[in-house]
């Protein structure tokens, strides 16, 4: 089972990255897919190193492989995500969450959402 967390606002939260260390344990392919930039891309923007180090450093202590890190560009991240057997993912921003609606994975919102943990069980319970 594969699902995927945001960083910004979502993964960077310790609620959540407990949460995503239990389904580590559980052996949960967990992903982090961010509309940021790589650090090559922002490199070439804004001439700016080590952007992502914090990305880096949480993925690390979660022990996300950085392969299992996608960096959108700033580009829509259902477009990184469809078709790839993701279940679902988790974000606080709800333009972007729009975007999954009509599709497989299921855009699930952490933004002042107090089921938001309900809501990633109980689809990751009907996929098991």
């Amino acid at each position: 089972m594969r699902v995927s967390f945001d960083f910004d606002s979502t993964l960077s939260r310790k609620v959540i990255q407990d949460y995503a260390k239990e389904l580590i344990n559980d052996k949960v392919e967990v992903w982090i897919c961010t509309s940021r930039p790589s650090d090559e891309k922002a490199l070439e923007l804004w001439k700016s190193i080590g952007y992502n180090e914090d990305i880096f450093k949480v993925a690390k202590e979660l022990k996300i492989p950085k392969d299992k890190i996608i960096f959108t560009n700033y580009h829509n991240k259902i477009d990184f995500l469809r078709d790839k057997g993701f279940i679902w993912h988790l974000d606080d921003d709800a333009i972007e969450l729009s975007f999954f609606k009509g599709e497989k994975v299921i855009g699930i919102s952490c933004y002042k959402n107090v089921t938001w943990k309900d809501k990633c069980k109980k689809l990751l319970k009907l996929k098991k």
